[in-house]
């Protein structure tokens, strides 16, 4: 099963101002905080990336996988996300002791085709 629209539509407007954005991915989203990706939204929950800050907001009881053959992350119960302060402090802080992302290769520029002779 996939997110709806309308969850991730909520999640960001409670995210806001934080620099927060969600990208599609196979179905569902990844959710990134200053261009750092912290959590996923799958089958309409938001599931946090393990660090030492989701443990510490959460609890070792959160763990689940986001889907199958995943490894676990923190589920983030649906009344906490109605709780936009805490959120935010969640979300920021999580943002904040994950390692930046590793720059991207340039691409190779593609060899061009010649034409066929016809």
């Amino acid at each position: 099963m996939s997110t709806n629209s309308e969850t991730v539509a909520y999640v960001l407007g409670q995210l806001e101002p934080l620099d927060v954005r969600a990208r599609a991915m196979f179905g569902e989203y990844g959710l990134y905080c200053d261009e750092k990706m912290v959590a996923m939204i799958c089958n309409d929950t938001v599931f946090v990336k393990p660090s030492e800050v989701a443990e510490e907001y959460l609890g070792p009881e959160a763990l689940a996988p986001p889907y199958p053959g995943a490894k676990d992350h923190f589920a983030v119960p649906e009344a906490r996300l109605a709780d936009v302060d805490w959120l935010h402090a969640f979300v920021q802080r999580t943002a904040d002791v994950l390692p930046a992302p590793k720059p991207k290769k340039p691409k190779k520029p593609s060899p061009e085709k010649k034409p066929t002779p016809g």
